[in-house]
């Protein structure tokens, strides 16, 4: 296998979330996994180790990178952020879940507050991104103004794209609206959750059959969307399973520039979206 340097269309692409549904692999050996990861050929393609704050104290003084998802609402945020300098923990990003969304905008608000506060007695790093998700069942004039917040802070956004029930995974139509809502706000995203493969495709009947956004699509719609595609043409790319077709363009894409906006995902395996990458001969 190569040793060269991925293209940037890959750099840090997939956050390592083994710990999280469905893979549910202990904290110990998804660690030392992701540790070794660091030392092969696709080490490149690999991003954060991706955490729960209560999994902090196992992780002492760990060398890894890591992204710290907040279990708490904006309250927990100090307590993360004190307790990782104590335990010597290098903090790269904080994932935080807007829980109201009657409200979606206040609760953009009290994370800003407490992002600030913490920031204000050096607990936490200016550079740190902050990734925010918004309650997909929130109205969209809602949505849309909680994204408005997350944008003024200079925040990031997190868009969830699947999980283990149907009501999880968004339709095309309102992916292609949250990338545009992005864009439009010059604000980075990062997605979690549903995004093994390349290319979108229904899973088998066991995981109960839904249907899978793919992480190629996305980022050519990301790319198109930023160079002036509508919606309805941000939701066909994202609709398209002709892996091969879309490999094709890919290559013909500056795909490095849309990771600008597009910065990564995370994904319980690792491995199958390398083996996605090769397979279509991208990687």
């Amino acid at each position: 296998m190569s040793t060269e340097p991925l293209p940037l269309a890959w750099r840090g692409l997939v956050d390592d979330a083994a710990i999280f549904p469905p893979g549910d692999a202990p904290l110990a050996d998804a660690a030392a996994a992701h540790l070794a990861r660091r030392s092969q050929p696709y080490a490149d393609l690999v991003g954060t180790f991706v955490v729960k704050d209560t999994d902090l104290p196992a992780l002492k003084a760990t060398p890894l990178a890591l992204s710290v998802v907040v279990t708490g609402g904006a309250g927990a945020i100090a307590g993360v952020a004190s307790l990782a300098r104590k335990l010597h923990i290098a903090v790269e990003g904080v994932e935080i879940a807007l829980r109201d969304p009657g409200d979606p905008v206040g609760a953009a608000r009290r994370v800003s507050a407490a992002v600030d506060a913490v920031r204000a007695e050096g607990q936490l790093d200016d550079h740190v991104p902050v990734h925010v998700e918004i309650p997909a069942d929130c109205t969209p004039g809602s949505w849309l103004a909680a994204a408005d917040e997350v944008a003024a802070q200079e925040f990031r956004l997190k868009l969830r794209t699947g999980g283990l029930e149907a009501t999880t995974f968004p339709s095309a139509p309102t992916l292609a609206g949250w990338i545009d809502a992005a864009l439009d706000r010059e604000t980075p995203f990062k997605c979690t959750a549903g995004l093994h493969r390349a290319v979108r495709h229904t899973g088998p009947p066991e995981s109960g059959g839904f249907e899978h956004h793919g992480f190629l699509n996305l980022l050519l719609a990301t790319s198109r969307a930023f160079d002036g595609a509508t919606t309805a043409e941000t939701t066909e790319l994202l609709e398209r399973r002709d892996d091969r077709a879309l490999a094709a363009e890919a290559r013909e894409l500056d795909l490095g520039g849309a990771r600008r906006w597009f910065t990564s995902f995370g994904s319980c395996s690792v491995d199958e979206p390398r083996d996605d990458l090769v397979r279509l001969g991208l990687m």
